[in-house]
């Protein structure tokens, strides 16, 4: 297999992975309409209030967010400025593409997962509790999605780069089409 092929089936593999998670993380939101909806009405109908329903709604949320990062930077749905981008030539682009993962994206994962490790690490030793007494038990799970928004963030921006690099390496007929 050419390297260029086998590159690419990597870039493919990373992009699969990615919207998987981020096809089954999207139901959180679903989850989060669903529950903010009973604590409004168990709130003003019931007279009843509930933390661990409304940590639920937090847990849910960051996990859609950090989930689904990956997937949305994968789709192009992250905030860019189009203004030349947009009407850039498609080698222009992967210019621009593969130095925002190389010089951005990719530090800002490794530092993040690298000041992450220890705060999450720290949680899982004590396995963390919501400070409330009637709150969820789960902290330490909520402050892993941190490392785990890092990685998954990390392999799509190699994704990415990769992408762009085979655009870059490829012959300029071919990467305009």
């Amino acid at each position: 297999m050419p390297p260029n092929r086998r590159l690419a089936e990597i870039a493919d593999r990373i992009d699969r992975l990615t919207a998987a998670i981020g096809r089954t993380v999207m139901w959180c939101g679903l989850a989060m309409v669903v529950l903010q909806v009973m604590v409004v009405l168990m709130r003003y109908v019931l007279g009843v209030g509930s933390i661990w329903l409304s940590e639920a709604i937090v847990y849910a949320h960051a996990t859609l967010f950090m989930g689904a990062s990956a997937w949305t930077l994968q789709q192009g749905g992250h905030v860019r400025v189009d203004i030349f981008y947009a009407d850039a030539a498609p080698r222009s682009r992967a210019v621009v593409d593969l130095l925002g993962a190389v010089v951005l994206l990719l530090p800002f994962c490794c530092v993040l997962a690298w000041f992450a490790l220890p705060y999450v690490g720290r949680s899982w030793a004590i396995l963390e509790r919501s400070r409330e007494a009637s709150g969820l038990p789960l902290v330490f799970l909520l402050k892993t999605l941190i490392p785990v928004f890092a990685v998954l963030l990390g392999l799509q921006g190699i994704a990415q780069a990769i992408r762009a690099a085979l655009v870059l390496t490829s012959a300029p007929a071919e990467a305009d089409h």
